[in-house]
């Protein structure tokens, strides 16, 4: 099968690789979409520990094609979406349903071939149908949704509560159509320019602010000047970090939902102390996929429009690039086969 292999760190070719056999318990998907997401990029770069060589891609959908266990046969042609979670299901924490905290935790696209290929294997336990009424490349972003909706919930997030958004890549605009599906309101997106703040302003935010060009502090004192009741970062970055502290509402929510690449960061802790901030990690989110996925089905969410560019396997380098130089009004790239 043809696959995207990363063979180690900055490394990566379109190579020829056997199609896997799945084991009992494991499906195997004919790949018919798979999106590009900003976390592979730190995969490729290999900022994020992965088992190389690896096939990454986290954010897919397809057609089951076989199935390692013969109870699991009822499954085999329908279109599905799923769990990248492998997990051993018998701990405490996955009986509780906390899959990601279990010390036998395996990724798809990080510890495990992902699908920037033809194939790929997947947990059965994991698996959700996809409905017709929603495209593959529409279901290949119920992974990102899931994130939004999973932050969401941690910074217990409620309707009629106001809402900033630090940063408006793919996560942050996911937040943006989560939130105004479930009724929060004068929700502000913040990004560094007005590049990607165009997409948001179009989904329904209250507000943008470009920070290179408008002064952060003083624009939120304009349109929530008692501070915002769900602050949620969605850059990893020490600076964004610091200012979403600072205009969190005394006794509100703030979710870290970016990623820090390992940085030490240095922020100031009576901004939460004194504010009594609930200050939440919100990097791991899982068991959402069903819940995206029917609010893709219903069109309570609709996020079609992310797709920014759709592209061939063969075409992967072009693909990364774009995720790398994120030109005005793009989103995602996504991987049509």
């Amino acid at each position: 099968m043809k696959s995207v292999v990363i063979e180690k760190p900055g490394v990566m070719n379109l190579k020829d690789t056997n199609i896997p056999a799945p084991k009992p318990g494991f499906a195997r998907i004919k790949v018919k979409a798979a999106a590009i997401c900003a976390t592979d990029l730190e995969v490729i770069d290999g900022n994020i520990p992965a088992n190389y060589p690896l096939i990454p891609g986290h954010e897919w959908s397809g057609i089951v094609d076989a199935v390692g266990s013969p109870e699991d046969e009822a499954w085999i042609g329908k279109r599905v979406i799923g769990s990248n979670d492998v997990v051993c299901l018998k701990c405490d924490f996955c009986r509780s349903g906390n899959w990601r905290y279990c010390k036998d935790f395996e990724e798809i696209g990080f510890k495990r071939n992902g699908a920037y290929a033809e194939y790929l294997v997947i947990p059965v336990y994991g698996l959700c149908e996809l409905p017709e009424n929603v495209s593959f490349a529409h279901g290949a972003l119920c992974e990102p949704l899931g994130v939004a909706l999973g932050t969401l919930e941690k910074a217990n997030a409620k309707f009629g509560q106001t809402l900033l958004i630090m940063g408006a890549g793919s996560i942050g605009l996911c937040m943006l159509a989560a939130a105004k599906a479930m009724g929060m309101e004068k929700i502000v997106v913040c990004a560094t320019t007005d590049k990607r703040l165009k997409i948001a302003k179009k989904l329904g935010a209250y507000a943008t602010i470009a920070t290179k060009e408008q002064d952060l502090m003083s624009e939120m004192k304009k349109i929530h000047p008692e501070g915002t009741d769900v602050v949620i970062d969605a850059t990893g970055i020490e600076e964004c970090i610091q200012n979403c502290l600072k205009l969190t509402k005394k006794g509100g929510y703030f979710a870290l939902a970016g990623y820090g690449r390992g940085k030490v960061m240095s922020i100031r802790i009576d901004d939460i102390h004194v504010n009594n901030l609930h200050v939440v990690g919100a990097g791991n989110n899982w068991n959402m996929h069903k819940k995206a996925v029917e609010l893709m089905a219903s069109g309570t969410v609709n996020i079609e429009c992310f797709i920014s560019n759709t592209l061939k396997l063969e075409e992967f380098e072009k693909g990364i690039d774009l995720a790398r130089k994120r030109p005005e009004g793009f989103v995602k790239a996504v991987f049509l086969l």
